[in-house]
């Protein structure tokens, strides 16, 4: 049984004056557990799919299902992690972590305990009652995956999460979010436009072309590299093959069209 349905979604995003397809007939599913990225060109609809996908966009047209219910059907927890944290500047870092729970009354010492084990676990200890602004990007970064995962939800949304930090933080962080997600069996779709970043982290990698969306093509990742960390997946002679394939196909896919 698939754990996430995409069945033919379109979308328009309609004004007084226009009508913009941002996409036209995406199909596909997730199992739970996996890890897939969308990526693609700009234009080509992924964030805005990610949007549907969370329940916070309707469709035009066809719909998403989250075990078998349709987005949005109360128990559906969805999780994010976005470009920047959003941490809240005047608040502590636990007082940060523990705020979905807050949010939906399930606040007590043993998920408060649960929630500064994991920050621990991320290698944050002594920081709970630091405020965001003595932390650096990437402590930031996940103090807002703890926080996110604290809220034990199904599925997790990663918007380009690491974009904002320097390469080397955003190749430590690949790897703890990655390790982080297999040990907690979650399943969670990345945008992004960085192509080693969807090889080195994904299960597949589903490649949309623009204007208006399409899904153009899906790459599995080959075992070998789906069983090493993002960074160590880098260093494997596969991972240089695959770069080179997706590349040649975002070329085409961004070339003008010629009359």
């Amino acid at each position: 049984m698939d754990f996430l349905t995409i069945n033919h979604i379109h979308h328009t995003y309609f004004t007084k004056s226009s009508a913009t397809t941002a996409l036209s007939d995406i199909t596909l599913d997730v199992q739970e557990g996996e890890f897939i990225s969308f990526l693609g060109p700009s234009g080509c609809g992924k964030t805005t799919l990610l949007s549907i996908v969370a329940g916070l966009i309707k469709p035009t047209e066809g719909k998403v299902e989250l075990e078998n219910r349709p987005i949005g059907d109360g128990d559906n927890k969805i999780g994010y992690m976005l470009q920047q944290d959003y941490l809240f500047p005047w608040k502590t870092i636990e007082e940060n972590i523990t705020l979905g729970l807050k949010m939906n009354q399930v606040l007590n010492d043993k998920t408060r305990s649960e929630a500064l084990s994991l920050l621990h676990q991320m290698g944050l200890k002594g920081v709970e009652s630091k405020l965001p602004r003595h932390l650096s990007g990437g402590m930031r970064q996940r103090v807002a995956l703890v926080r996110t995962l604290a809220t034990e939800p199904k599925l997790l949304m990663l918007d380009e999460p690491f974009s904002a930090l320097d390469y080397q933080t955003k190749l430590k962080l690949e790897d703890l979010v990655s390790n982080t997600l297999k040990q907690f069996g979650k399943t969670a779709i990345l945008v992004t436009h960085d192509i080693g970043e969807a090889i080195a982290m994904s299960d597949r990698i589903f490649l949309f072309s623009p204007q208006p969306g399409r899904l153009h093509k899906t790459f599995t990742i080959p075992e070998e590299l789906r069983n090493l960390t993002p960074f160590k997946a880098r260093n494997h002679r596969r991972f240089a093959e695959l770069f080179q394939m997706i590349w040649k196909e975002l070329e085409q896919l961004e070339e003008p069209e010629k009359y």
